[in-house]
């Protein structure tokens, strides 16, 4: 069997759902063929010609970028421009581009979370709440000899994830009765004759979004014919998934010694900051990319200081004003999501049809330059 980018794909949007992403965002396959093979997949920030051409040099077939390729509808297509000949060169050398930009941001685990990682932020919230999962409880009816199946089945789709931990199901033995009737089929019993099975009822908590695979994956792996389940919607909620992340540091520190911890986690040259050098530092919020229109969040949830990226002279006369510091270690310290995204498919290797091997750009796609 071969691994297409459309495995590829549905693996990771287990992960990065493209309902995640904000309305505006555009996300998704950007160029390419969703049945194409791919043997090697390469991780980057951005989508730009030399990016291209490391895909080329290591015989890629699918880019995954943070940053969309695509951004704005194109009326045309000339391979004169920069964008026009980046799309020629991915065409000619049959390499597709995905993107997964403020879903990634959204998502536990993603580039907000690997921020908070390297910042080493404890008691972490949402900075900017915006999706809460519904959930639902799903119970099925399964024959003893075939609960493992059904349970590593469901388990695959995501039921059962709480938290760090999957395939948390509850199990309940009892005993199953019915009577096959006419144009049936049944796995056990015989025709107008009352069988009674040894079954095991499975429980486990499904996220909406999700239910419907579910029920298909369970069915598929059932041995019956008619599948016998019952779904309940919970009271309880799912995490909260949103932008950026809020937490304690693991040292309090006066706002200069945090300007050169920041500058060391986040491996940047430089940083512009405004507050006093003097504050002590306690509470951090972190927003990956550009986080300006969220400074006011920032201040309502506590924070000492909020770390974001391109920021304007008028959002720092605001916050100076509001009397919360601000850190801008620029926009791509985003690129923290590359070594998460290949974390993510190593530690998924085995979902995938045939091995794929994954590689990181090595290419900083960073714009600006230090004097």
């Amino acid at each position: 069997m071969e691994t297409t980018v459309k495995a590829i794909i549905q693996l990771f949007e287990k992960w990065v759902p493209k309902d995640y992403a904000e309305s505006w965002d555009n996300v998704g396959l950007q160029v390419g063929d969703l049945e194409q093979s791919v043997q090697n997949l390469l991780i980057t920030l951005d989508v730009t010609d030399e990016i291209v051409e490391e895909a080329i040099e290591h015989q890629v077939q699918l880019i995954i970028a943070h940053h969309p390729l695509l951004f704005k509808g194109l009326k045309q297509i000339d391979v004169n421009d920069s964008k026009g000949r980046i799309i020629q060169k991915l065409l000619k050398n049959n390499i597709s581009v995905y993107a997964a930009h403020t879903n990634l941001d959204m998502v536990n685990g993603g580039v907000n979370d690997l921020l908070a990682d390297k910042l080493c932020l404890k008691n972490r919230q949402v900075l900017v709440p915006s999706i809460t999962d519904k959930l639902y409880k799903f119970m099925v009816y399964v024959p003893k000899s075939h609960a493992n199946v059904v349970k590593e089945a469901i388990g695959k789709e995501g039921a059962g994830h709480i938290g760090n931990y999957s395939h948390c199901t509850f199990e309940t033995a009892g005993m199953g009765a019915f009577k096959p009737l006419e144009g049936t089929n049944p796995f056990l019993g015989k025709k107008g004759k009352i069988e009674e099975v040894e079954e095991i009822k499975i429980e486990t908590i499904v996220k909406e979004k999700q239910l419907s695979k579910i029920i298909e994956m369970a069915k598929q792996s059932h041995p019956y014919e008619e599948m016998a389940y019952d779904v309940f919607p919970l009271n309880n909620s799912t995490e909260t998934l949103g932008l950026g992340r809020i937490g304690l540091v693991e040292k309090e520190m006066t706002l200069k010694e945090y300007l050169s911890f920041v500058k060391d986690a986040l491996d940047v040259p430089f940083v512009r900051f405004v507050g006093d050098e003097n504050k002590i530092v306690r509470s951090v919020a972190v927003l990956g990319g550009s986080g300006k229109g969220y400074i006011i969040n920032a201040i309502k949830m506590g924070a000492d200081v909020y770390i974001t990226g391109d920021l304007s002279f008028h959002d720092a006369q605001d916050a100076e004003q509001a009397g919360i510091c601000l850190i801008d270690p620029g926009h791509h310290v985003e690129r923290v999501m590359k070594d998460g995204v290949k974390c993510y498919f190593d530690h998924h290797q085995k979902e995938l049809p045939a091995p794929v091997n994954i590689i990181t750009s090595t290419i900083s796609t960073e714009p600006f330059k230090c004097y």
